[in-house]
């Protein structure tokens, strides 16, 4: 999770219990599971997607165009304002994923939404200094004054990840208990929202910027899994949309 730049390619599928338990039980042969992962057990990450008044960015995104780009913050669990914090810039060229990420401190962070003050010399609680990456900063804040962003949107989940024992670039995530929400957008409150997914559903994205190994695709093959275009905050703003237009 350190990695704050990298290309690769993204592909989603969804999973019932069945699928999911079918993989992890031939996954150890394969791949390693995130430390995060600890005993099994899946981890938090929240997340706020930023966006313009009209909802630019995602609406442009729900068109499929070549070239499509967000800006969102993320934790690993639920935070205090003197944790760090991500935020990251994700753009897709042609199938191509390129994510770019810098260090920040909640409280610097939400300062940073509210008028652009971008911290010198950010210190953490334990009085460690914080390393910002100022190249990847300079990037975010110029897409950020662009269009101009704020935050949307609450989105938050748990996942299991999992990385080749081969060193590969091949990567796995399993996603479950997604809730989104539109009020309280701070990722120092507590995850809650509203379900995407149905109940027994997953949301698997294997990632890599090569292709595939035999093993994975044996695996989609035999279980009839599928590709899908499932986007979470593309998702919750169709919900969104179709709610309002029935209130």
């Amino acid at each position: 999770m350190a990695i704050e730049v990298f290309n690769r390619r993204e592909v989603k599928y969804m999973l019932t219990d069945d699928d999911k338990n079918a993989l992890l039980s031939i996954i150890g042969s394969y791949m390693d599971s995130d430390p995060f992962n600890k005993d099994g057990k899946t981890y938090a990450i929240s997340n706020l997607y930023l966006d313009t008044p009209s909802d630019e960015l995602i609406r442009k995104s729900l068109e499929k165009p070549v070239f499509k780009e967000k800006i969102r913050l993320r934790s690993y669990g639920q935070v205090k304002l003197t944790d760090k914090v991500f935020l990251e810039s994700k753009k897709k060229f042609d199938g191509v994923v390129n994510k770019r990420r810098t260090n920040f401190i909640l409280a610097d962070v939400y300062k940073y939404f509210e008028d652009g003050t971008i911290p010198e010399n950010p210190v953490q609680e334990n009085g460690k200094p914080l390393k910002m990456n100022r190249q990847v900063m300079s990037e975010i804040d110029y897409i950020m004054h662009f269009y101009p962003l704020a935050p949307k949107v609450f989105i938050s989940y748990d996942r299991l990840a999992f990385f080749e024992k081969n060193n590969s670039d091949f990567r796995l995530t399993i996603d479950t208990n997604i809730q989104t929400r539109r009020t309280d957008l701070r990722l120092d409150s507590p995850a809650y929202g509203t379900q995407l997914l149905q109940p027994g559903q997953w949301l698997m994205e294997a990632k890599a910027f090569k292709a595939f190994p035999l093993w994975f695709v044996h695996f989609l093959s035999e279980r009839r899994i599928f590709q899908t275009s499932f986007s979470k905050y593309g998702t919750e703003y169709r919900n969104y949309k179709q709610k309002k237009s029935t209130d």
